[in-house]
């Protein structure tokens, strides 16, 4: 699984994001193995780029997003693409990869 994580910073370190569309970094994070890319958001300075960061996102080919705040146009369309988002999130990334991690595995042992 591929989580992209909307990050201020360009590693695991680095606090999560609180505005999905202004962040300086996605982070595409390999579920098992913590592994990443850095990518930089070139849209966040644009008007509208919550739209903008929600289709670059989904080509990038994530599963899920984790995000301190997103806009509904950005959730909608994230959500619409078949992405799951966690947002209110609050931490370093790694730490809420953590907490995800955590909710991933309760969730599958109850389907």
């Amino acid at each position: 699984m591929k989580i992209g994580v909307v990050a201020e910073g360009d590693d695991l370190s680095s606090l999560v994001a609180e505005d999905f569309g202004h962040a300086e970094y996605f982070l595409i994070v390999d579920y098992d193995t913590y592994d990443y890319t850095v990518v930089k958001n070139e849209f966040a300075n644009s008007v509208g780029a919550g739209m903008k960061v929600a289709d670059a996102i989904i080509g990038l080919g994530v599963d899920a997003v984790i995000v301190g705040g997103i806009g509904s146009h950005g959730y909608d369309k994230l959500k619409n693409a078949g992405i799951r988002v966690s947002f209110d999130e609050d931490g370093t990334v790694e730490e809420v990869l953590d907490i995800f991690k955590r909710r991933e595995e309760q969730r599958r042992k109850f389907q």
